[in-house]
């Protein structure tokens, strides 16, 4: 079972948007609503986490900067106290999508992406 005690959390990156653009991965009528930067090597890889939403259901998908190669990369997300949705994988580009398994307007999420073996991401967010 995947949880935050099981995670090395990365510090986000303080850039003003994600690192790597959204790539509208988990379909239209998804907004992003959050992301985390994960950044290894002085920056030279990363990734972004996105946490995505249709008024229905959350999505989310992790993207890598560089596509030249595969790394291991991971999203996962669920209600709160529910089932994980997880992807995880050697992909050139992203990981995911994975969608909460159930309706979860007006409830909380937890969701994470990993790359290179660094996670991060957020329980009991977004609880609206």
């Amino acid at each position: 079972m995947l949880t935050a005690a099981s995670l090395a959390l990365a510090t986000p990156a303080s850039a003003a948007g994600g690192i790597v653009p959204y790539n509208g991965a988990c379909g239209s009528g998804y907004s992003v609503i959050d992301y985390k930067n994960i950044s290894l090597f002085g920056g030279s890889d990363s990734a972004t986490v996105y946490l995505t939403y249709n008024g229905r259901k959350n999505c989310a998908v992790t993207i890598q900067f560089r596509t030249d190669y595969k790394v291991d990369m991971k999203a996962a997300i669920r209600v709160s106290g529910g089932a994980w949705d997880i992807d995880s994988g050697d992909y050139y580009h992203y990981a995911g999508p994975v969608y909460t398994l159930t309706n979860s307007a007006g409830q909380c999420v937890d969701w994470y992406g990993g790359f290179h073996g660094i996670y991060d991401g957020e329980d009991n967010s977004h609880c609206g």
